[in-house]
């Protein structure tokens, strides 16, 4: 059993930042490219986080860590993916897999950026996790990254033996736009008869979800919690370049036609209140119950972009973190606990 969310909250009821998040918001703003300012190129914004400290903490240990490659869509290169195996002795017998996508705008990010988080999550769900290192834009522009998500997350469901995984514990999530991602590729399967393998879980952490950002917290959260809506508006014009359609659900799941999204998994939402992409996270949350699908949103109203990640040092985020770490794990028990007392979804 793990906690239950807290009670839904209306977006325009969340808070201020949380005085504890301050000095974090305050240090990720200082290294942060000015993207859509002084910043304009994809590759000299790399270069500036690159050049940022790594962390001098151990990395979280988790049972085994393993790069491959995985068959990528029709006509494109092999994915690759980075395989996190929870401690058998902790965990034993079939677990959950998790096809994790990560953030960064669909520009920024990697593997390894996110490899302290993918192995706390690999430790608190006691999930395999597979990683996935998709082709980001401007040089492969949509929908290059949905495409790689959704072969990752079909070899991942052909391989649950081979990876010690449950049979009917696949989850699919992301952060950022690795939530888009994540969403994106289950419409992707369910569309055209395209198939897929069955997905117990969608667990979207502060996803972006509409690229025309009509929410309300785009404006309401513009700028002063390190994300800002200039930064949104340049990873979007990378992605989508000149020609793409930002209205297609595969690149804004919140245009997703009722029939489809009335077959998805249920899904676990982490909101950030402080965070331009909040009203994304709440509104999804809110189709995906209209259409029938159980959806359990939690909300942290003074948190920022990004804040899982930092785990290990804020309270709400481990709480976070926590929350989804048992709500993937109860996977493996036929989602029993999902959604806390009782198993259901608010």
């Amino acid at each position: 059993m793990f906690p239950a969310p807290p009670p839904e909250a209306a977006p325009e009821a969340a808070g201020r930042l949380d005085p504890r998040a301050r000095p974090f918001v305050r240090a990720l703003s200082a290294f942060f490219p000015d993207l859509g300012g002084a910043v304009t190129d994809a590759a000299e914004a790399r270069r500036i986080l690159a050049a940022v400290p790594p962390s001098a903490a151990p990395p979280p240990e988790v049972g085994s860590v393993a790069d491959r490659m995985v068959p990528g869509p029709p006509g494109a290169p092999p994915v690759p993916v980075r395989i996190y195996r929870p401690d058998p002795l902790r965990w034993p017998g079939p677990r959950p897999t998790v096809v994790f996508t990560h953030g960064g705008g669909f520009v920024l990010c990697d593997l390894d950026t996110y490899d302290a988080t993918v192995r706390t999550l690999c430790r608190t769900a006691g999930a395999v996790v597979v990683s996935v290192d998709y082709r980001r834009a401007p040089e492969h522009r949509f929908p290059a990254a949905v495409l790689d998500a959704h072969a990752a997350l079909c070899w991942a469901g052909a391989h649950l033996g081979d990876l010690g995984g449950h049979p009917g514990a696949l989850v699919v999530a992301g952060d950022s736009a690795g939530g888009n991602l994540a969403a994106a590729a289950l419409l992707h399967a369910a569309g055209a008869g395209r198939g897929g393998p069955r997905v117990a879980l969608q667990a979207l952490v502060y996803p972006t979800l509409d690229a025309a950002r009509t929410g309300d917290s785009h404006r309401r959260n513009a700028e002063g919690f390190y994300l800002t809506a200039t930064h949104l508006r340049w990873f979007w014009e990378q992605y989508l370049g000149p020609g793409a359609d930002g209205a297609d659900p595969l690149a804004s799941p919140l245009n997703a036609a009722p029939e489809l999204l009335a077959g998805l998994p249920p899904a676990h939402v982490v909101v950030a209140g402080c965070d331009p992409l909040a009203d994304d996270g709440v509104a999804y949350h809110r189709l995906l119950q209209a259409n029938g699908v159980p959806s359990v949103l939690d909300l942290h109203p003074g948190m920022f972009h990004g804040f899982l990640a930092l785990s290990p040092v804020l309270p709400a985020a481990a709480q976070a973190m926590e929350r989804l770490g048992g709500a993937i794990a109860s996977m493996a028990n036929d989602g029993k606990t999902f959604g806390g007392a009782g198993g259901g979804a608010e």
